[in-house]
């Protein structure tokens, strides 16, 4: 199906033991063109992390699938970093204060592929489950440190959090704002379509694709971007949405909406939240 303007899933996983490259075909063949692609878990890799260069793995498997979806004609930027949820399992055989430099130090070296032009992006945020006071002072200042790494590269971060209203955007972007970064470079994934609160922090939200949220998104504007966190895991399958839902939805919105917004969501918002180009 060929479109006329870009269609962007800013949040995706790719799994070469899952789908892998079957999905990002699913995705093309619903008209999908670019894709931000974002690193799995160490642990769904089977890596136990000990020190930060474990992490490497991970960085050069996400490295490694980019290439091959840029071989099919889909666009694919890579965003690497630490999962937020790693703390609570590093805790298991770690001392916090251990787990805490330990995965600092895997957003330094995460950033060290951002400097050398092969990521355009870093991922961090908080644990989305409940945990207790220690390991969330510990998930935030980890946070921090990776607002401050893309305050020096002048690149976005991903963040993966609680489920957020406007007060924990508001503690974001006020925690953003102590390390420089430049707030439209902070990414709220797997956000809900709160584009104004957002537009009023300033910070941008990846507003997940289910069904109805494009529509509230739109009613507030058009300064967010589309995602669906599709997982890619054969347990799991379609979760969180399909690859091919973004495609789908936006073609059938756009006939509804017109094409205009769509190139805001799909060019002109992520090529300035993350310094690339997205061209068809």
């Amino acid at each position: 199906m060929n479109c006329t303007f870009p269609i962007t899933d800013e949040h995706m996983h790719i799994d070469p033991r899952a789908k892998g490259l079957k999905a990002v075909r699913e995705f093309q063949n619903a008209g999908g063109t670019h894709i931000f692609l974002v690193m799995k878990p160490s642990w769904t890799l089977g890596i136990k992390v000990t020190r930060p260069e474990d992490h490497i793995a991970v960085f050069e498997e996400t490295i490694n699938i980019s290439r091959q979806i840029n071989e099919t004609g889909v666009t694919s930027f890579p965003v690497l970093g630490v999962h937020p949820a790693e703390i609570t399992k590093l805790i298991e055989y770690m001392e916090l204060s251990k787990a805490v430099e330990t995965m600092k130090g895997g957003l330094e070296i995460a950033a060290g592929y951002v400097e050398k032009g092969l990521a355009v992006g870093l991922k961090s945020g908080r644990p989305h489950y409940p945990v207790s006071e220690e390991i969330r002072d510990a998930s935030n200042e980890i946070m921090e440190h990776a607002f401050t790494l893309a305050a020096d590269l002048d690149c976005a971060v991903q963040l993966h959090t609680e489920s957020v209203g406007e007060p924990e955007l508001i503690d974001i972007t006020e925690r953003a704002k102590k390390t420089g970064i430049q707030l439209h470079r902070v990414v709220k994934h797997y956000a809900p379509p709160l584009v104004s609160v957002c537009e009023g922090l300033g910070i941008f939200p990846g507003v997940l694709a289910g069904k109805g949220a494009i529509e509230e998104a739109l009613e507030q504007g058009t300064r967010f971007m589309m995602e669906t966190d599709y997982i890619d895991d054969p347990e799991r399958p379609g979760a969180v949405l399909g690859p091919k839902t973004i495609p789908k939805r936006t073609l059938k919105l756009a006939a509804e909406f017109g094409e205009e917004p769509f190139w805001k969501v799909h060019k002109e918002n992520p090529e300035k939240v993350y310094s690339v180009d997205i061209e068809i």
